[in-house]
């Protein structure tokens, strides 16, 4: 029996010292990581403050929408928990049945006839917006 306990605590003692090289083995992959992150993220910075002025001698200013709609339509404010239609419209569709859906949607939802106008133009994608 005491050899057999011996045998066990010779094991263990392997198993531990085993344990222990790849603890040291896992801190060192651990501190060459966090130095190759700390070199990444100086590049990165390094390469943001030259990018950010490349960027503003290549600024060029947003392009500006022109708008069918009045001033008191773009005025009005659309309610933040408003929840606005879910079709859309491509221009392949039937343009009959976009605009049923879109009614349907609008009268359960409510929101005045300025909303409604401005909501519209957010179902039109692809050809339909162009």
């Amino acid at each position: 029996m005491m050899q057999g306990l011996q045998e066990e605590m010779a094991a263990s003692r392997a198993e531990q010292e085993r344990m222990q090289a790849d603890l040291a083995a896992s801190k060192a992959r651990n501190e060459e990581l966090c130095r190759t992150n700390e070199e990444l993220r100086r590049r990165l910075r390094n390469h943001s403050g030259l990018r950010e002025a490349d960027d503003r001698e290549c600024f060029t200013p947003p392009r500006e929408f022109s708008t069918p709609f009045s001033q008191s339509i773009m005025e009005a404010v659309i309610p933040h928990t408003f929840v606005g239609p879910k079709v859309t419209f491509t221009g392949m569709e039937d343009p009959e049945a976009h605009l049923t859906a879109f009614h349907t949607q609008m009268m359960l939802v409510g929101g005045s006839d300025a909303i409604r106008c401005k909501l519209f133009m957010s179902t039109l994608t692809g050809m339909a917006m162009d």
